[in-house]
């Protein structure tokens, strides 16, 4: 993230420039339990988001959202219990590396990074990034017009780190990268970019869609600014028997119908998505 300029915001910037610091040094000393000691002590512990359309949410005080169905099928699947914690995307990632959570279920972006510390479950959902602006800004037609606008993406974020790809962009049309504003989590950056204190926010193309879906009137999807990606699972790197045993789990719910219906009935369609994936970032 080197040339970038400074968020507004020195807390959540601080801890996205130690956030990989701090999986790195976890990693050496975090224990992280394993597929037999889960069995043992009669349960897994599933992190999830508490907001991120439309992998997971809570509406009416329920959890819901295509990865909390996926988490209710597990239950019927597994022989043994699931203890649910729903916290902000910050603490997700850096918990399941520490042995805090066994298994992260959310939409979480594969990238080199992440993998220095996590294993990656079989892809989801495709998770390539893209821009949305207000739709009444007609100064954004194209990348090249990002030039000097300001944008808003979450903290700690895959979205955050692809950000290089886009700056390249920019400044290959002959631009340069704007202010970067952190958000501890989406809805805070749209509703900004809905009053216009940010010119547009980058998430992954199915978050941005429904966003677009739900409040067509406010907002416009715009290009890609990334690399194609993909959103998985992730459990502590090295812990081999629960990545196959979840692995397994995902296939089986392929292979019974259940995943492309939840894909079809969160994300408007179900994806034909490699068993494993390599990100170029």
């Amino acid at each position: 993230m080197s040339g970038f300029p400074k968020t507004t915001t020195s807390r959540r910037r601080a801890f996205a420039a130690l956030l990989p610091f701090i999986l790195w040094a976890a990693v050496g000393s975090a224990h992280g339990a394993t597929l037999e000691e889960i069995k043992k002590r009669g349960y897994i512990i599933v992190a999830t988001e508490d907001d991120y359309r439309p992998f997971e949410f809570v509406q009416d005080g329920k959890p819901t959202g295509f990865d909390n169905e996926m988490v209710d099928a597990l239950q019927k699947y597994a022989p043994f219990k699931v203890q649910h914690e729903i916290l902000p995307f910050t603490g997700i990632l850096a918990g399941v590396v520490t042995g805090k959570y066994d298994i992260a279920i959310t939409g979480a972006v594969m990238t080199l990074e992440r993998m220095q510390s996590l294993d990656f479950v079989s892809p989801i959902a495709d998770a390539t990034d893209y821009y949305v602006k207000r739709k009444s800004d007609d100064s954004i037609k194209s990348i090249k017009d990002l030039s000097g606008k300001t944008v808003g993406v979450q903290a700690g974020s895959a979205q955050l780190a692809h950000l290089t790809q886009l700056q390249a962009a920019i400044e290959k049309a002959g631009g340069k990268m704007g202010k970067i504003v952190q958000y501890a989590s989406y809805p805070e950056a749209y509703q900004d970019l809905a009053i216009g204190r940010t010119d547009y926010v980058v998430n992954t193309i199915i978050n941005l869609t429904t966003l677009v879906q739900e409040k067509p009137a406010v907002f416009a999807l715009g290009q890609p600014v990334a690399a194609k990606s993909v959103a998985a699972w992730s459990v502590k790197k090295g812990n081999a028997d629960l990545l196959a045993y979840m692995n397994e789990f995902v296939a089986k719910q392929k292979a019974n119908g259940t995943v492309p219906a939840l894909q079809k009935k969160w994300f408007g369609q179900a994806f034909d998505l490699p068993v494993t994936f390599k990100p170029e970032f």
